[in-house]
């Protein structure tokens, strides 16, 4: 059976992915879709929100882990295009509620236009007006490349020359295309995989905490060995946020670091209270205190209950 569009299919505009990201233009049509061709939600002050559980939203994007979505939605909601807002007045009613800040540059077509054309360059030769130019073209492809992997290709071809007139309008240089593609496939080395995914996540612990840990062995040994574990690159990520919000601005930042962050002893229950932490929408730390305080204060609550039961009740004691 084939799988081109037997259902509606997911659209993605390019120009959205490239002013936001693909994963988050992916995310946000589905919002605008959900708020625009549908009745679902709610509308409060002139402002339509609507609402799906993290199951359904998953449903919509079988493709994503859970880790994955959730992440894309906070990067949604820091950039200003999303809004997440819990709107019900009860305090135990944690839903979030989803609309779009339609009015975000980001999303304007004209804005991200400009963007696009502030970064094209013009073609060698191409200053001032020209009649003609001489253009080389390749007459044999480059091998195609293999994604993930470290194999270089050989830049080497032959070329031939001819004369094409070319107007003074100004060009964009695009990438060549390969005229065709190489029908021998290269292996994919699982472990080179891993070593991908770690630096990856290397790569996130020193953006996020300002640390210049470098590629080495020591540095990637427990990233790797959690990632053949099963954990995925996000599973760790989110803790590298997670412990970013718990220890910052304290002592125990110091441990902000590979051999810490995912060493086996700690790494299963770090995670753990990472995604409590992000299903409750990422508290700040600030705040920990205060729910740390009302969970207290409600066992205090019944600490005074006397649960024993009566003499001659009926019942085993």
């Amino acid at each position: 059976m084939s799988l081109l569009m037997p259902s509606r299919p997911i659209v993605i505009n390019p120009d959205l992915a490239y002013s936001i990201g693909l994963n988050e233009a992916i995310a946000l049509q589905q919002v605008n879709y959900w708020l625009k061709e549908t009745n679902s939600g709610l509308e409060r002050d002139g402002v339509r929100w609507i609402y799906n559980t993290t199951e359904q939203w998953l449903e919509q994007f079988p493709f994503w882990s859970e880790s994955t979505l959730k992440r894309t939605f906070t990067r949604l909601k820091a950039l200003g295009v999303l809004r997440v807002e819990q709107l019900n007045k009860s305090q135990r009613d944690m839903t979030n509620y989803y609309t779009i800040n339609y009015a975000s540059e980001l999303l304007d077509e004209v804005n991200v236009a400009k963007s696009k054309s502030s970064k094209c360059s013009l073609p060698s030769g191409q200053n001032e007006p020209m009649e003609k130019v001489k253009v080389t073209r390749p007459i044999r492809s480059k091998r195609a490349n293999v994604i993930g992997s470290n194999w270089h290709d050989d830049l080497t071809e032959n070329t031939t020359e001819s004369t094409t007139e070319i107007t003074d309008k100004p060009l964009c240089q695009v990438a060549g295309q390969p005229d065709e593609i190489s029908e021998q496939k290269n292996p994919v080395d699982p472990e080179q995989v891993v070593t991908d995914q770690a630096i990856q996540v290397l790569t996130h612990l020193n953006h996020t905490a300002g640390s210049k840990f470098q590629k080495s062995k020591s540095s990637l040994e427990n990233i790797r060995a959690r990632l053949r574990e099963g954990y995925s690159a996000d599973d760790l990520i989110l803790v590298i946020d997670y412990k970013h919000e718990h220890w910052h601005e304290t002592k125990q930042y110091d441990y902000m670091q590979p051999t810490t962050l995912f060493r086996p002893t700690k790494f299963e229950g770090y995670l753990s209270s990472a995604t409590r932490w992000n299903d409750k929408g990422r508290p700040a730390r600030a705040t920990w205190d205060q729910h740390r305080q009302a969970a207290s204060t409600m066992r205090d609550n019944f600490s005074g209950v006397d649960y024993s039961l009566p003499q001659n009740s009926g019942f085993r004691q």
